[in-house]
Order: C-alpha cells, then sequence, then structure tokens
C-alpha cells in the first residue's frame, strides 16, 4: 500500500473518530489504534478474572446464604465479563491463548487494586461499594469509547456493575446498623480499601503516557484525574449518610469549584503494586497459574472433542 493510500485511510479514520462513528473489527485502523486497544481491552479483561480471586476466597465463609447466593453470583458475573473482553480483544487479531499467557507471565497488567488483601467480610462491602463503584465511573464512559465490540460489551457489563455496587453499599449499610464491632469493622476496611480505590483511576494526568492518544481516539472520554474527581463527589455523601468517615483529613467541599478537595494520593506505593510489588501481587499470579496449570485437562477434552465432532461433520458431508 503506498504512502498516499495510507494517509487518505488515515484522514477517514480521523474523520470518522470525528463524527463518533464506530469503528468495526474489519474496519481499518492505524496500527497503533489496534494496539491501544489490545492493551486496554486485555487490561481490562485480566483485572475481571483476577478479581475474582479476593472474593472467591470468601465464598465458603458468607455470614448467611442469602449473602453467599449473592457473592456467587457476582464472582460469576465477573468470569463472565472476562470472556466478553476477552472476545472483544481477540476481534483485533490477538488469540485468547497470546492473551492468556500474557496475564501469566506477567507481561500484561491487571488493575492494581486487586493486589490488596481482602481481610474481614467488610471487605467485600467495601470492595462492591468501592471498587466496583470506581468501575462504574470508568466504564459508563467506555460504552461511548469508539471501538464498536467494545463499547457493546460494556452495556451489559456496566448493568452487572451496578448490582455489584449496590450489594456492596448494602453490605456496608447493613453493618453500620449493626454492633459497634460491626461499625469498626466496616469503617477499618473504608480505611483500607479508600485510598487504592482512588488509584485505580490511574497515574495523574500529567504523567499518564497514553491518556492524550486515548482521548483523541475517543478509546476514553473523560481523563483519569476527572473521573477519580467525579468518584470523591459521589462517593463522600453515600458515605457521610451511614455515618462512616472517610479517612482524609484534607477532605473538605470546596464551593467555588463545586467539587471535593482531597488529599494527596501516595503515588510511590502505586507505582509499586503497578510494578509487581504490591502485597499480593506475587500470591494473585501464583493463583491463576496453578488455575490454568490444574484446568489443562478441561481444555484438553474440549479440543479432542471438538476435533472429534469435526471429522465426523466432515465425513457425513462427502
Amino acid at each position: 500500500m503506498s504512502e498516499m493510500e495510507i494517509k487518505s485511510l488515515e484522514e477517514r479514520f480521523n474523520q470518522r473518530i470525528a463524527n463518533d462513528e464506530k469503528i468495526e473489527a474489519k474496519d481499518w485502523m492505524p496500527e497503533k489504534y489496534r494496539k491501544t486497544h489490545i492493551r486496554q481491552i486485555s487490561q481490562h479483561a485480566h483485572s475481571e478474572i483476577v478479581g475474582m480471586l479476593p472474593e472467591g476466597n470468601w465464598i465458603t465463609r458468607c455470614p448467611t446464604l442469602r449473602r453467599k447466593v449473592a457473592l456467587l453470583a457476582k464472582v460469576q458475573d465477573e468470569g463472565g465479563h472476562g470472556l466478553y473482553l476477552y472476545s472483544a480483544a481477540e476481534t483485533l487479531g490477538i488469540s485468547r491463548e497470546e492473551l492468556i499467557d500474557q496475564l501469566l507471565s506477567g507481561e500484561a497488567k491487571y488493575s492494581s487494586i486487586f493486589n490488596y488483601p481482602a481481610l474481614t467480610w467488610a471487605d467485600m462491602g467495601a470492595i462492591g461499594w468501592l471498587v466496583d463503584g470506581a468501575a462504574i465511573m470508568n466504564q459508563v464512559a467506555l460504552i461511548n469509547t469508539s471501538y464498536g465490540p467494545y463499547s457493546r460489551a460494556m452495556i451489559r457489563i456496566c448493568k452487572e456493575e451496578s448490582f455489584h455496587q449496590r450489594q456492596g453499599y448494602e453490605i456496608m449499610m447493613a453493618l453500620m446498623n449493626g454492633t459497634q464491632e460491626q461499625r469498626d469493622m466496616a469503617q477499618d476496611a473504608l480505611n483500607r480499601w479508600w485510598w487504592p480505590s482512588l488509584m485505580m483511576f490511574g497515574p495523574r494526568d500529567a504523567e499518564s503516557p497514553n491518556t492524550e492518544q486515548s482521548m483523541r481516539w475517543k478509546l476514553k472520554r473523560k481523563t483519569n484525574d476527572e473521573l477519580r474527581q467525579a468518584f470523591v463527589d459521589q462517593t463522600v455523601p453515600q458515605a457521610e449518610l451511614i455515618g462512616l468517615r472517610i479517612p482524609d483529613d484534607k477532605l473538605k467541599w470546596n464551593e467555588e469549584r463545586k467539587h471535593y478537595d482531597f488529599g494527596d494520593i501516595d503515588w510511590e506505593e502505586f507505582w509499586q503494586v503497578v510494578n509487581g510489588h504490591g502485597p499480593c501481587n506475587k500470591q494473585r499470579l501464583e493463583a491463576r497459574r496453578k488455575a490454568h496449570e490444574d484446568g489443562a485437562w478441561v481444555r484438553d477434552a474440549a479440543m479432542a472433542y471438538a476435533e472429534k465432532h469435526a471429522n465426523k461433520t466432515y465425513r457425513q458431508a462427502v
């Protein structure tokens, strides 16, 4: 393809982005757009799969059968989200095997939030309320992302994440209406998950290497800092309503900005976790590797069955 032809395709692509048209799998796209979207979608998919671990650990320890059923449903949803997203990434020309290999080798990233331990039952409330709440803040905007398969996957994911957030908040409400020990447990969970939840939105805009390009291609509709501010503004009143205190001495309403001012994030901790040195990084990857190895026989059996069925169909056809 000549340089002039490529330039013409790029101009047409940019015009489609400007017109808010969806880019589909068979459409021409710049290679950097394709690779950027593979990175973004796969990171999202990996986060859903790894995110099953801290909650799955509490399924056998739920305080009631109702709580167990709800938590089982939530963990199942997250596995489904990962599958939707791996499927969306595959439309960009990468295989699921490659995506999984990148996760298990540590080459691919997933959300830093899942490298923190879930120590008490109240953590199931904090994760649902805060972590899924932060995810929704980011994912609702992704419904309008420029890549069609990713955009459509986000519609169902956002609906289910909304249920997860309500489930988590309801757990926190129940604890805050309980004994002093239960209220203390809820406050402790908030104290531990608040700052990692703010880190979920990624580095500050000035230090984010991908934000500018992602905004230009409409892969993202809001910057990291804009999403983080919206999350704080939404979550603080929710905490106050049930008697929880946000663990930030600098938090206050700014009447002039019509937003909450909040304290400084420990960015050194953020980068430590992102680079593999968080409290549970090693544990999370080891768990995923073991699950992958233990499930090898299932994959082999499925492939053998598919091959046998394909051969039988072929013989009948001829």
